[in-house]
């Protein structure tokens, strides 16, 4: 794909960090509200079968964005396999707790309170609070509250995850002369008016999809 047709692709759709504003700005209320150590967003590589820090805040939010371990690995793998809540007040009494996993981020938590993330009938990804300040014990009503959190949370890695695919189609890497990826070539060599009438079709395009997923 040549750089001007990058360009185009970069143009048309968000780019990650106007959907990482966004999870940042959730983690940050969830933490605030909950009064707690850290919270975290983490996202369903399903080509990989991984799960990966998508938003972080408190501790480990200099390090952890895009570190990545297996899907069903832990707490946060039990809740995006079952798809249900859990609230822990001691991580390490439970056998779903990965020790190993939890040390590689540099932060183990004592307490947790993790809720699936769901969009349609699929589990994308999950919300985490860590360790509230005050040693105070999570409950599984404010597991209900923190769900509150993870609807916005689910709606904006969706949004995410499909800007990424039509991110990679329109930059040929799924393969093949898609309708999109001539039109992109074409706009290369388009006139003034015409650019800006493709440009808005590939726009109405996406929210199409959007509507329809």
């Amino acid at each position: 794909m040549s750089d001007n047709r990058a360009a185009v692709a970069a143009g048309i759709l968000p780019g990650d960090d106007l959907h990482r504003t966004l999870l940042r700005s959730i983690v940050d209320v969830a933490r605030a509200i909950f009064r707690a150590q850290a919270a975290s967003v983490f996202l369903l590589d399903a080509e990989a079968d991984e799960l990966v820090f998508e938003a972080v805040s408190g501790e480990g939010e200099e390090s952890l964005i895009g570190h990545r371990f297996a899907s069903s690995t832990g707490i946060a793998g039990w809740v995006l396999v079952t798809g249900q809540s859990l609230v822990l007040d001691d991580v390490s009494a439970d056998p779903r707790f990965a020790s190993g996993a939890a040390e590689s981020t540099g932060y183990v938590p004592k307490s947790i309170m993790a809720v699936p993330l769901i969009t349609g009938e699929r589990a994308i990804g999950v919300l985490e609070v860590l360790d509230r300040r005050s040693g105070e014990r999570f409950t599984m009503e404010e597991a209900d509250l923190l769900g509150m959190f993870a609807t916005q949370a689910a709606a904006a890695l969706d949004l995410l995850q499909r800007s990424r695919s039509a991110r990679r189609v329109l930059a040929g890497d799924a393969g093949g002369d898609t309708t999109l990826t001539r039109l992109a070539a074409a706009l290369e060599r388009a006139e003034p008016e015409d650019r800006d009438a493709a440009l808005a079709l590939l726009r109405a395009a996406e929210a199409l999809l959007a509507r329809m997923r």
